[in-house]
């Protein structure tokens, strides 16, 4: 099986641009549930009569504004104030809030562990009257958070139990983001055709919704599904469909990336023509991006995919900009690797002079 199509990029995006269940996806490429934004309602601002609760209060509405603000470590230290002050209090309800917030941010760190202890302890406190959809939306971390540390029994436990609640109150955005999350979990134990199951129901709500940027996150999802299986019909069919919303949405590093599993897909199959326009398409957004790395690496792959053709006049202007590149970049594996590639396409072109020059410089 190929693995290529697993390694998504999505750190370069301007995250700042994308809906708040989409962001923090390029490590991640969870659908993360939504602070309820009726917990800022429910906050007393001045009606209260103590002191406590008031403080308490303020404290937590000020950390929901700075994790939406993505100020999270001032949000942590706000939270963390209203916790205890709540704890003091005795109010349960909003202790699972906070607790759920804390939560949410600590995986938006990378911090599992801690992800983990808050949702714990929000589950401890949890009885029959408390909130279905904080329950919901710790479970889903908890889940989430079990992924990364690699225990997927959990993990599939914990986002299934989600999952029922999300089906249970008919919150279709919520059902997308543990149907997503239940199929990278599945994905991750090399279980794709349940994989692939989940993100085509994920798909159809989406679709249901018009949610765009879910959709095109989706459609990546099952186009690495499918890559993975080494069906790459399908996987091009999805990233064809990704590419268009990608540029729809201004996404463009989106884009770029699966432009790259587009291209090798369809080299894949030996349509070697079609993988060049890809690589170009690429190419152009890496040079609009001024992102010196992608366009160097569009540049190798675009000499490979010349090669391929036979086209090794036209392989040797892309390995000779791609050289140039990597000297600018100062990358000396680059550089050897443009250096090797320019003496095979020169000797395959009988330019034997060449070759003797690039052995000189390499």
């Amino acid at each position: 099986m190929s693995t290529g199509g697993w390694n998504n990029d999505f750190t370069n995006a301007d995250s700042a641009k994308l809906p708040t269940p989409y962001r923090n996806l390029g490590k991640q490429k969870t659908i993360v549930h939504k602070f309820d934004q009726a917990t800022l309602e429910e906050i007393p601002v001045s009606s209260e009569t103590n002191i406590q609760l008031l403080e308490a209060s303020k404290l937590l509405r000020q950390g929901v504004q700075q994790q939406q603000a993505g100020d999270l470590a001032n949000a942590i230290n706000s939270l963390e104030q209203s916790l205890l002050l709540f704890q003091a209090i005795g109010d349960r309800l909003k202790q699972e809030k906070v607790l759920s917030l804390l939560a949410l941010i600590a995986y938006t760190l990378g911090n599992y562990q801690k992800t983990i202890s808050y949702c714990q302890q929000c589950l401890s406190l949890m009885e029959d009257s408390s909130d279905l959809s904080v329950r919901m939306q710790v479970l889903s971390h908890l889940g989430n958070a079990y992924r990364h540390l690699n225990e997927y029994d959990k993990a599939i436990e914990f986002l299934e139990q989600s999952l029922t609640i999300t089906q249970q109150k008919q919150e279709r955005r919520s059902e997308v983001a543990a149907l997503n999350n239940l199929g990278l979990v599945y994905k991750a134990v090399g279980k794709f055709t349940q994989a692939i199951n989940y993100q085509e129901q994920s798909l159809a709500i989406l679709q249901e919704l018009k949610d765009h940027w879910g959709e095109e996150q989706v459609l990546k999802n099952l186009g690495n599904a499918w890559y993975a299986l080494d069906d790459y019909p399908k996987a091009i069919a999805y990233y064809e469909k990704c590419v268009l919303i990608s540029r729809r949405l201004k996404n463009f590093r989106s884009a770029i990336h699966v432009l790259k599993n587009l291209a090798n897909a369809c080299y894949a199959l030996g349509n070697y023509n079609q993988a060049i326009i890809y690589y170009q398409e690429r190419l152009q957004l890496a040079r609009e991006l001024q992102d010196k790395r992608t366009e160097e690496q569009s540049l190798g792959s675009l000499g490979v995919a010349c090669e391929a053709l036979g086209d090794y006049a036209k392989a040797v202007e892309y390995h000779e900009q791609r050289l140039l590149l990597a000297i600018s970049l100062n990358d000396i594996r680059s550089q050897e690797q443009a250096f090797a590639s320019l003496k095979v396409a020169c000797y395959a072109l009988g330019d034997y002079a060449k070759v003797m020059q690039y052995e000189t410089m390499g």
